[in-house]
Formats: C-alpha cells, sequence, structure tokens
C-alpha cells in the first residue's frame, strides 16, 4: 500500500540529493503570450492554500530583505532581486459553480488585489461551453492568465471528469481547448500529469495538442493520476515535453530546496519551476532560489524571521476576514461576528503545523495555537513562545519531532 505525503513530512519518498549545476540556474523570466513572468518561477494552485492572503504573504516573502547586498558583480537581469516569485495562482475554482453562481458571490472565489499581479486563474470541469464561460468571467475580472486544470487526483474531482479524469480522453480534452481557446483572448495554460497510470503515459501527446490548439505554456506536474504524492517526480518526462513542443513548458515536481529547482531546469530544459507542497511549510522558498540564482548562496531562516512570518500571515488573515465583512477593521481578532473569527481561528490552525516546521520547540506553539478560541490568543501564544525562545540559551533548545498528522489530499 503506498503511504500517504503529508506535508509534514520531513522529506519526500525516495528523495534526490541534488547539486548546484556548474552553469544552469533558474532563468531569470520566461514569456506566456504577451505576459512577463519574472523570474520564471511560479506557485502553484493548491485546494484550500492559495487563497489571496497566502498568495500575497507569498509574495511579500519571496522579496530580499531589505539588507541584502548583492555583489558588484552580479547581472541584475539574473539575480531576481524583487521578488524570487514571478507568477501566482489561485485556488482551482469549479467551472460548472463559477457559471452558475451570482456575480457578487463570484468575488468571493476571484478576490485579487492589483500587488499579486502577474496572477492566473485555475478551473477545473469537463464541460466545453462551461470552461469556455468561465474563462470569459475570468478575462473579464481582470486576471492576467486563465488555467486548465488537469491534475488534480482527488477523487470527488475525478469522479465528475474533471482534473485529472480526463486524462482518459484526449478527444475531449482537444474540445475544451479549442473552446476555452475561441473564447478568451488572454493567455491559455493548462497544467496536467503525465497520464491516468504508467500503462497510460499521455504528456507528449497532450503537449503537442495544446500547442496546436494555440495554447501558451504548458506545465507537467511528473508523476501519473494513480502515483497521488507519492514516489519520486519523474523529471524525465518533463524533459520528453519539452523536447516536443516550441511553448514554454513549466517543470513540477519534488522541488524543495534551490539546488532541487537549479537541477530541474539543468536536467530538462524546461522554461520555468512550479512549486506546490514546498510554499507552506517554506515560504521563503522563491526568495532562497532568487539568491541562490543570484549569488550561488541562500539564507536560512532565523527565528526571528519566523517569528515576523508568522506573525505577518496570521495579522494578514485576520484582516482580510475582517475587511471581508464590514470593509475595514483592527488586526487583533477584533472580528465583528463569531463566524468570521472562527474561520479565521481555523485557518490559522490549518497553517500552525506547516509554520512551525522545522521550529525547535514547535510542538508547544502548535498546541497553545490549536487551544485558542480567538484570533488574539493565537497572536498572543506566538508572542509568548517566541519571547521565551529568545531567552533560552542556544544549548537547551530541543529539535522539534514533526508531526505527520495533517495530510493534504487534493492538490493538482
Amino acid at each position: 500500500m503506498k503511504k500517504r505525503y503529508t506535508l509534514d513530512q520531513n522529506r519526500w519518498d525516495s528523495p534526490h540529493e541534488h547539486a548546484m549545476p556548474e552553469r544552469t540556474r533558474v532563468p531569470a523570466e520566461l514569456r506566456i503570450g504577451p505576459v512577463r513572468v519574472a523570474p520564471a518561477t511560479v506557485l502553484a494552485p493548491m485546494a484550500g492554500v492559495t487563497d489571496t492572503v497566502f498568495r500575497r504573504f507569498i509574495k511579500n516573502a519571496s522579496m530580499f530583505s531589505a539588507d541584502t547586498q548583492l555583489p558588484a558583480d552580479v547581472e541584475q537581469t539574473r539575480s531576481n532581486q524583487q521578488s524570487g516569485c514571478g507568477l501566482i495562482m489561485t485556488e482551482f475554482t469549479s467551472a460548472d459553480g463559477l457559471a452558475r453562481m451570482r456575480e457578487s458571490k463570484r468575488k468571493r472565489y476571484l478576490t485579487y488585489y492589483d500587488d499579486e499581479h502577474p496572477i492566473s486563474a485555475q478551473i477545473f470541469g469537463s464541460n466545453p461551453e462551461t470552461l469556455a464561460e468561465s474563462a470569459r468571467i475570468i478575462e473579464e475580472s481582470g486576471f492576467d492568465l486563465v488555467d486548465l486544470n488537469l491534475g488534480c487526483p482527488a477523487k470527488r474531482v475525478v469522479a465528475c471528469n474533471g482534473g485529472s479524469g480526463l486524462l482518459r480522453d484526449l478527444p475531449a480534452i482537444r474540445v475544451i481547448f479549442e473552446r476555452v481557446r475561441a473564447a478568451v483572448g488572454i493567455p491559455f495554460t493548462v497544467k496536467f500529469r503525465m497520464g491516468w497510470n504508467d500503462a497510460h503515459i499521455v504528456c507528449v501527446e497532450l503537449a503537442r495538442m495544446a500547442e496546436d490548439c494555440g495554447l501558451n505554456a504548458v506545465a507537467l506536474h511528473a508523476r501519473t493520476r494513480e502515483d497521488g504524492y507519492t514516489g519520486q517526480a519523474r523529471w524525465e518526462y518533463i524533459a520528453e515535453v519539452k523536447d516536443a513542443v516550441t511553448i514554454p513548458v513549466i517543470g513540477n515536481g519534488d522541488i524543495r530546496t534551490p539546488e532541487d529547482a537549479a537541477a530541474m531546469v539543468d536536467r530538462t530544459g524546461c522554461d520555468a519551476v512550479m512549486i506546490g507542497r514546498t510554499a507552506p511549510a517554506n515560504p521563503w522558498i522563491f526568495r532562497q532560489i532568487a539568491q541562490y540564482t543570484a549569488t550561488g548562496r541562500y539564507d536560512r531562516p532565523t527565528d526571528i524571521d519566523r517569528y515576523r512570518m508568522i506573525r505577518t500571515y496570521f495579522e494578514m488573515l485576520v484582516r482580510e476576514a475582517t475587511a471581508d465583512e464590514r470593509g475595514a477593521g483592527s488586526v487583533l481578532g477584533a472580528c465583528p461576528n463569531k463566524s468570521v473569527e472562527r474561520d479565521s481561528v481555523g485557518k490559522m490552525k490549518q497553517f500552525a503545523s506547516w509554520f512551525t516546521h522545522g521550529v525547535p520547540g514547535g510542538a508547544a506553539l502548535r498546541r497553545s495555537i490549536f487551544e485558542a478560541k480567538r484570533g488574539a490568543d493565537v497572536l498572543a501564544a506566538v508572542e509568548r513562545f517566541f519571547a521565551l525562545r529568545a531567552e533560552e540559551p542556544m544549548a537547551d533548545r530541543d529539535p522539534d519531532p514533526i508531526p505527520v498528522d495533517n495530510a493534504v489530499a487534493s492538490w493538482g
């Protein structure tokens, strides 16, 4: 029986260790149609994760710190010094639901801010006309790109022939490609897996079809639907897709470190790298890739970095929930009603184990967060924990046990 991946595991199944290739770096930019993506790094769409708060948080975490000094001989075009994340993507959204719902409700799913550009909205479904209508809605909402999900392995999505379920029906995919391409003028991309299983690998044929139908880029998660999130991603299929098409190819799968990102580009020739599961556990990954590209080294987060990161995210989360409810509000837990506050605290708990990943003694902080009832209580727990950490001698700090209880089941 294949073991189920949890975000809190320390390592992937059978991970490879990668050294920095001698000359290859993550590209400074790529063009997807008229959209410039700089640097060539992409935050993967993740259900329940990549809402507007997390996307903006990643943008902020990706910025080089103010005191970062680049060597004088570093080419500015290769430094990626403004941000390590070139393109962010929404959570995947049902095309059927998007086409049917009222315009006021759509805003809940299509909310983004000016500082999120360039941004792509991802949709899933199996009805060509509904997908085309949803793509039009996305274009009218001001998104820079629209993306089709052909990668999600979740049973509830596959059951309605969405996500990776469509990989068993390439003629149906062609019709979808043609309808959506004809419906919108913005760049149209697709994220897919290698195939349904090892006996049904279709990624090269699908990529060629995408190019033939006028899509502007493809992203391959180098696993099959049957693989789920287990085993080692098979980068050789990314290389095969890159050799087969002339449109940009984005590689996805098992990028845990800057070394991994550079190694993927080196081994596959892909035009950009897409990062999913690593981002919630290490929000600095894009900045680290940028630093590594510029200088050959990168900073590891300190305690103060983690403190600022946790507090910043939680404050952004409560502020967003408060703004949704009444258009403005304070930060420290002063949500206007219990349901809004409950949702905010629930999200904090969801991210707590990820954001304390690797923090010695972090289990105690997680317990405090899980027991909290209000946003203010969560932030107070963070303050107490890091205040005590600052007073604790380094030699007395115990390593943090890695929890294994928060499985992620529906990321494409």
